[in-house]
Order: C-alpha cells, then sequence, then structure tokens
C-alpha cells in the first residue's frame, strides 16, 4: 500500500511538473507574440512595415515557427514569431542578407523585389548575371542583392561566367571594362586579376564606391566573407576604415590600380566589341561589368545655391569638424547617423530637416537615439521642411502647406538624401529595364 501511494505520489509530482512546464511555455508562446504583435504595429505607424526593396515573404502552410530565421538574421526585429509562426515585422530593414532564406529548415522564406502594389525597376538578367546584350553584366546592388557579401559573391561569378565566353577573336585595348568600385566592382577586379585578363576599373568616385560614403562609425559587414586573391575575411564586424583599409592593402598587394574620379557616360557595342565612354576617355574592351549599386548619383535638391562650396553630399571626417553651424537634409539612416556623429563633440551646432512629419524605415537604434540627441538639445530635429534657398551664411527652409519660413546661421550643408538609379544611363545602354513586383530573388525549387 505505502509503495502505491508513493508511485502515486511520484506521478502527481511528475504531472505538477509537466502542468508547471506548458504553463510556463504557453506564457512564454503568447508573450512572445504579443510582443511580436505591439513591433508590427509600431512598424505600421512608423512605416517600416512596408517593404521599400529586397524583403523576406514568409509560406505560412510551410512555416513550423522553429525560430532559426530569426537567429540567423544579423539584423534586428525583421522577424518574429506569432502564435508559433514567423511573421514579418520591419520589411523596409531588409537589407538582403539572404541568412533567413537559408537557415529555414522547411523551405518557407523567398526573398523577393518590390509588392502587388508597388513596382521596382531592375535590369533584367540571366543566372549568369548576363544581361540582354551579350558580353554585357550587371552585379551587386544595382541587380536587387544589396548585402557587401552577396556584392562580392556576384561581382566575382560575373567575371567567372565572362571568362568561360570570352571571344579571344576580337580586336580590343582590353578584355574587360569593370564599371564601379565598390564590394561587386573590386571582387570583379581580383577576379579578373586572377583569371589573367586584361582589364580597366572605372570608379566615378573613390574606392569603395557607395561604401565610402557611409559614415565612419558605420559597422558595414556582418559575416565572413570569401575575397578574391585574398581568402576569407574573418573579422565578423568590421567597420567602413577597416574593411577600405583591406581593400586598399589587397589592391596593392596584387598591384592592382583603379582609375578613381572618371565618371562613365556611355557604353555602346559595336559589333564585337564595346566602346566605353568616360569622362577621360573612350576605351574598347570584349565585355563589361556594371557594378554601381542603385543610388547612382547623390539627389540634389535643384535649390537656388546648392552650388556653394560649403554644400556636400557626403560626410568626410567629422571628427574634425568643430564650431560650425551644419544643417543635415534627409531622414534616412545616413542622414541621421552623420547628424549624430556631428553632434557628439558637443562644440557644433546641428540641425536636422526632414520633409516628412517623422521618420520612418530607420533602424530602431537611430531611432533612439536621435530622439535621445534631439532630447538632450545636441541635434534640432526640423520636421516637414525643406530647404528653399541656400545664402553665403544663412539658409532659409519652407514648411509643407506653409508659407512661414525660418532663417538659420550656416556654415555646412549636407545633402544626404538618397541617390538617383541610373535607370537613364542603363536604357541608353539598351539594357532591358523590368518593373518587379513582389517577385522572388531568392526562393526555393519544389
Amino acid at each position: 500500500m505505502e509503495t502505491l501511494i508513493e508511485n502515486y505520489a511520484t506521478y502527481f509530482i511528475l504531472f505538477l511538473f509537466t502542468v508547471a512546464i506548458l504553463i510556463w511555455y504557453l506564457r512564454k508562446y503568447f508573450l512572445v507574440s504579443k510582443t511580436t504583435i505591439s513591433k508590427i504595429e509600431t512598424a505600421k505607424k512608423l512605416g517600416s512595415h512596408e517593404p521599400v526593396s529586397l524583403h523576406p515573404v514568409i509560406d505560412l502552410e510551410r512555416c513550423i515557427g522553429s525560430g532559426a530565421c530569426i537567429t540567423a538574421c544579423p539584423e534586428q526585429d525583421i522577424i518574429g514569431l506569432v502564435n508559433g509562426q514567423a511573421r514579418v515585422i520591419n520589411a523596409s530593414r531588409c537589407v538582403g542578407h539572404g541568412a533567413c532564406f537559408h537557415a529555414c529548415p522547411l523551405n518557407a522564406i523567398k526573398l523577393c523585389i518590390g509588392t502587388e502594389k508597388r513596382g521596382v525597376d531592375l535590369p533584367h538578367v540571366s543566372q549568369e548575371f548576363e544581361t540582354n546584350i551579350p558580353g554585357l553584366y550587371i552585379a551587386g546592388e544595382l541587380g536587387g542583392m544589396g548585402l557587401i557579401k552577396n556584392a562580392i559573391e556576384q561581382g566575382k561569378q560575373a567575371v567567372t561566367y565572362f571568362t568561360k565566353k570570352l571571344n579571344k577573336q576580337a580586336q580590343t585595348e582590353y578584355d574587360l571594362i569593370i564599371v564601379g568600385a565598390g564590394p561587386a566592382g573590386i571582387s570583379a577586379s581580383l577576379t579578373a586579376a586572377k583569371n589573367k585578363l586584361r582589364f580597366l576599373t572605372l570608379e566615378q568616385d573613390t574606392l569603395g564606391g557607395t561604401v565610402y560614403n557611409f559614415p565612419r562609425s558605420k559597422i558595414i559587414m556582418t559575416s565572413p566573407v570569401e575575397l578574391p586573391m585574398h581568402g576569407k575575411l574573418k573579422m565578423k564586424e568590421t567597420s567602413k576604415p577597416e574593411l577600405l583599409e583591406i581593400w586598399h592593402s589587397i589592391l596593392k598587394e596584387n598591384k592592382i590600380s583603379i582609375n578613381e574620379n572618371e565618371k562613365v557616360e556611355s557604353i555602346a557595342k559595336i559589333k564585337d566589341r564595346f566602346e566605353v565612354k568616360s569622362s577621360k576617355g573612350i576605351y574598347t574592351s570584349k565585355g563589361v561589368i556594371i557594378a554601381i549599386g542603385r543610388r547612382g548619383s547623390p539627389r540634389k535638391l535643384g535649390v537656388p545655391g546648392e552650388e556653394r562650396e560649403k554644400v556636400a553630399y557626403r560626410l568626410m571626417e567629422p571628427e574634425l569638424i568643430s564650431n560650425k553651424k551644419i544643417l543635415v537634409v534627409g531622414g534616412g539612416d545616413s542622414a541621421i547617423e552623420a547628424a549624430l556623429m556631428l553632434s557628439q563633440s558637443g562644440q557644433n551646432m546641428v540641425g536636422l530637416s526632414y520633409r516628412s512629419d517623422s521618420f520612418s524605415r530607420i533602424k530602431p537604434k537611430n531611432l533612439e537615439n536621435i530622439t535621445e540627441a534631439s532630447f538632450q538639445k545636441k541635434v534640432d530635429i526640423i520636421f516637414n521642411s525643406n530647404i528653399k534657398e541656400i545664402l553665403g551664411d544663412k539658409v532659409i527652409l519652407a514648411f509643407n502647406n506653409s508659407d512661414k519660413l525660418l532663417e538659420l546661421e550656416n556654415d555646412l550643408v549636407y545633402i544626404l538624401a538618397g541617390g538617383l538609379l541610373p535607370t537613364d544611363f542603363l536604357q541608353k545602354t539598351g539594357i532591358h529595364i523590368t518593373k518587379k513586383f513582389g517577385e522572388a530573388i531568392l526562393k526555393h525549387e519544389n
């Protein structure tokens, strides 16, 4: 009898233990769902729930809620769990790592560009990154994949595919001309050198392309990547200066030079060769790789006084700027990070002009930091405003739906309002442009 009672007691304790675990799990389950739903509602209010470019789309019929996609994503709050299934929270903040896509055990995620209502213009390229013009390739962000790691891989693959098709009979100055010296362009240059091609790399700005224009402290690489002629970069987090220094070192070591500050004006295919016209000359080649990124040229405001020397479209050496009255224009991550860096010393008067009534599609940490900087009066945020005119010692701002004007004393203006898509340049070259409406860039084959 005593043994039976002991057995029942043991079973009862196990039962209570099981119930306790179940209650704990269900509580956590509902708490996670509640938290994610709250984040989605906040994202909708901020405008970051709707995608602007590449973003994950989840097949709920396949998703089992393993959470592997959330763990794999190096960004914050892109995906969360609701009722045991993955849901997209801040689609506009996805930068196309593809980590969630590869981590999902049931292939329930695909990466798409555009939405059913809002299309995104993309050049038409094959799986080998070749356009409708034979011998003309596109690699990197311009093709829809914005992550540095992806751009490096595509630059390498594009050159590899080109090399296999190389027409050695054509009489040209170069085998290959690479347009752009960002991540894809540098990777393409290294691969071309590895394959012993006669090549030329042209960059309208300076080494690093779009990366060079990032604020100094911005972390731009979050996972290891394989570089041609070098091997694996094992640094998990890399800042802009570190990455640029590595690139300079690798290019110097392999005796590769980049033609900086040389903008390509036109590309034409004449029979079996390409004629590339730049701001400094005309070159011929058997093939061309375009790796200029989606931003193209900096977006200008078209206001009186914008041509003044005190106006810039990128932030250089912010730590050397002091005792200045500065206006930063823009509401994206780059503009906010620039304003924060310029305000760090406490010696500058920094204003931030943004045309909307609130920040949207920015990283949560940036929103937190700029809100705190505004509260501490380190940055004066001027919402619903646009520059009307830039004068020698001041800036005049106009406000949306108002005749009110605001004059600010000013020494420097940084216009960080994004870039213009190079659609016209591509179309003049003859490249077919397709508007993508929620189409998959990466998807698993069934």
